[in-house]
């Protein structure tokens, strides 16, 4: 394939800045043990599950902020049906800080 017939990719400035902000928490999350960030989520799920109201609503929200993260800057690289099963695990995070409220 020559350099004239690679596909363009054009990227927003917004997704640049974030990008470049985020490379130092992946880099460090790269580092970990494999098993960390995994132990880290199942940690404020099992928390926010114990814990109803403000402390499980703070727990599932992180959760869901952090999958948010990562569906943003995996966004262009994944397929479709991959795009699908993150997004409903960002929904049910959701959902699951909002029935916490105890509303």
């Amino acid at each position: 394939m020559s350099a004239s017939s690679r596909p363009t990719v054009s990227s927003s400035p917004l997704r640049v800045r974030v990008e470049h902000a985020s490379d130092p928490l992946l880099q460090r999350l790269a580092r970990a043990p494999r098993g960390l960030p995994v132990l880290a989520v199942l940690v404020l799920l099992v928390i926010g599950a114990v814990f109803r109201g403000v402390v499980g609503t703070v727990c599932f929200g992180l959760c869901a902020l952090v999958v948010a993260w990562l569906l943003y800057l995996a966004w262009p690289r994944i397929e479709p049906i991959e795009r699908m099963m993150r997004s409903s695990v960002l929904l049910l995070a959701i959902a699951l800080a909002v029935v916490s409220t105890g509303m």
